[in-house]
């Protein structure tokens, strides 16, 4: 029998049944996030909306004249009222739905299928825009401090999308780590800024070129509202830590609401800050430069702290985009688990990582930006009409979930939420109306294709549990009742008693000798219900199950196969395969029993066998 690599003779005992595997990096309690690592890897998307939410308001007002730019302050802070109605909202949405999943959770859990399908589609839109928008506008950042740069904006972006794919496909709390001292660095330049900004009776310098704005909108209700929902992009990002609630430490709840409490003091507090700085010093659009550098060279003066702050904002706005590579393959893991996105997105690691999602977000990401030739003004139009969908949807299912329950002080709970509900209802309207023509279309039916793709999804996977008789005891296997050759030992992996369980046990009792089925459970309540369901049907042959509650079923079973089949017998082992009938259906299933097979090939000595089960579909 070879022996295994490094890696694999770390674990010191065989995996009998119930016993946890021991754990490796990237597993365990210390691996999952700290509440300061969960604020770097899950909020600098919001973080640094700062540096284009306040001059998106103050752009849309100067349309009505320099003296309507006054009016940013009152808008910044109606947007920082809903940013405290959503971080609110969003703890008790932590507090439901532990799970991961925000607005899809709440959704699915309050407001049906039809709406759960319409928020996951609204979070994956947003979480992909998120990865595009932030790239380019830090590479459109670094070329404003660079011109060289200026003719390879879309190269810049793909080099940074490459490496935020690299770092996040090694593990979530590692890159956790690597954005720490930047989001620290983001968040003391800015505040910095509205320190001694406001500290100084005037601007200690002016940068950039007068440019003359024509007065196009009369100051008015619809140029305010506007105005809030062009700003209200400061307010992406704030549900992914409701997403991302897994990805804590232990308690995950109060971590996870701890950060949001975090995120919301932080990012209302800049907010305010850069409104009351650009309404004193009637700060104006400007060629060549960025409000927010206007401010910095306001507070800083011109030499070294505002290039090092333009470089700061820089690398914030890069990195940024590392919200969606934590949150959308949570989400993607749930959709999966739902029956709604290929079971391949459900699988991790040993880091633990979800791979495969990870892969998706940086190709889905690296699409979007060739289209639009890494341009931040071409993305602009389509940004945020997702997270305000979600929002809602959050808001009004949570508002369902009181009134449901009506657990103490729930009207005022109820309340909270339908104000939040209204509010960011109100900013989807008037985004997706007033930015329609400008690309806000292509979402407009980008998320019904998504939803009708989840739909037909769940549809295929529910024809292939009847075909399966999921739902139903399987007739006992045909067989030998008792092993005969003690030379031979044949190991199936299965995951659940259905007619493939049946079919595979039936194949292995055929070759004759010792027959065991191994499963991989996750945790201890699935295989206390497997055990149940495989003693009710009783094929003759002995189930261990392997409990490991880090979603790795690969390696627990090598360390099985190795340490349980001796040196002096011949070890089979038959692996059960599922076959669709059309090759366009093989992504919708998971390939483990193939990435088992090479495995098994790669480090052990024994028989691999794949038993194809055909479906008719």
């Amino acid at each position: 029998m070879a022996s295994l690599p490094p890696w694999e003779r770390a674990a010191s005992k065989a995996p009998v049944a119930g016993r946890r595997l021991q754990l490796r990096h990237g597993e365990g309690d210390k691996q999952h996030l700290t509440s300061l690592q969960g604020l770097s890897a899950l909020s600098l998307d919001a973080l640094s909306s700062v540096a284009y939410g306040p001059q998106e308001i103050a752009l849309v007002l100067a349309s009505a004249g320099v003296l309507a730019i006054g009016y940013t302050l009152p808008v910044t802070l109606v947007i920082v009222g809903l940013l405290l109605v959503l971080v609110l909202s969003y703890r008790q949405v932590i507090a439901a739905h532990p799970q991961g999943g925000g607005s899809y959770g709440v959704a699915k859990e309050s407001l049906g299928e039809r709406m759960s399908l319409l928020a996951a589609a609204a979070l994956i839109v947003d979480y992909v825009l998120t990865v595009a928008v932030s790239l380019a506008a830090g590479a459109a950042s670094l070329a404003s401090a660079f011109p060289v740069l200026a003719p390879y904006l879309l190269e810049t972006c793909l080099v940074g999308l490459v490496l935020l794919t690299v770092v996040n496909l090694y593990g979530i709390s590692d890159s956790a780590r690597v954005l720490m001292l930047p989001t620290i660095l983001f968040v003391v330049s800015v505040l910095g800024i509205v320190v001694l900004g406001l500290a100084r009776s005037q601007p200690a310098a002016v940068v950039g070129t007068p440019v003359t704005v024509p007065v196009t909108e009369s100051l008015g209700i619809l140029l305010l509202l506007k105005a809030f929902s062009s700003g209200c992009s400061s307010l992406t990002g704030i549900e992914a830590i409701a997403n991302g609630v897994p990805m804590f430490r232990r308690p995950r709840i109060a971590r996870a609401q701890r950060t949001e409490v975090m995120l919301g003091l932080l990012l209302g507090s800049m907010l305010v800050g850069l409104a009351l700085l650009i309404n004193r010093d009637q700060v104006r659009p400007r060629e060549g430069v960025t409000i927010l550098a206007q401010l910095a060279a306001g507070s800083y003066g011109t030499g070294w702290a505002y290039y090092a702050t333009n470089i700061v904002v820089t690398l914030g706005l890069g990195l940024a985009a590392n919200t969606s590579f934590g949150g959308l393959p949570v989400l993607m893991s749930l959709l999966a688990r739902d029956n709604r996105l290929p079971h391949l997105f459900a699988l991790r690691t040993e880091r633990p990582v979800y791979r495969y999602s990870v892969m998706a977000v940086g190709i889905l990401a690296a699409l979007l930006l060739i289209a639009v030739d890494g341009l931040t003004s071409r993305l602009i139009p389509m940004f945020a009409i997702g997270v305000f969908i979600g929002f809602t949807l959050s808001q009004a299912g949570m508002v369902k979930h009181w009134s449901s329950l009506r657990p103490p002080r729930w009207l005022g709970n109820a309340l909270l939420n339908g104000a939040g509900a209204l509010l960011t209802s109100v900013a989807a309207v008037v985004l997706l109306f007033s930015k329609f023509l400008e690309g806000a279309w292509v979402v407009v039916i980008v998320i019904p294709l998504l939803m009708l793709m989840f739909a037909r999804i769940q549809r295929y996977y529910t024809d292939v549990e009847s075909e399966l008789e999921m739902h139903r005891t399987p007739a006992r296997p045909a067989g030998p009742a008792e092993a005969t050759d003690q030379g031979k030992l044949v190991i199936i992996p299965v995951g659940s008693v259905t007619a493939m369980a049946e079919r595979a046990v039936s194949a292995g009792l055929a070759l004759g000798g010792e027959v065991v089925a191994v499963a991989v459970c996750f945790d201890p309540a699935e295989a206390d219900r497997l055990r149940g369901q495989w003693a009710e049907w009783d094929p003759g042959v002995r189930l261990e199950v392997i409990v490991n509650p880090h979603h790795t079923v690969v390696r627990p079973l090598l360390e099985y196969v190795h340490t349980t089949a001796g040196t002096d017998r011949w070890v089979i082992v038959l692996i059960p395969v599922i076959e669709p009938k059309h090759f366009r259906y093989r992504i919708l299933h998971n390939q483990r029993g193939l990435f088992l097979s090479l495995a098994l090939r790669e480090h052990l000595d024994v028989v691999v066998c794949l038993l194809p089960f055909r479906l008719k579909l």
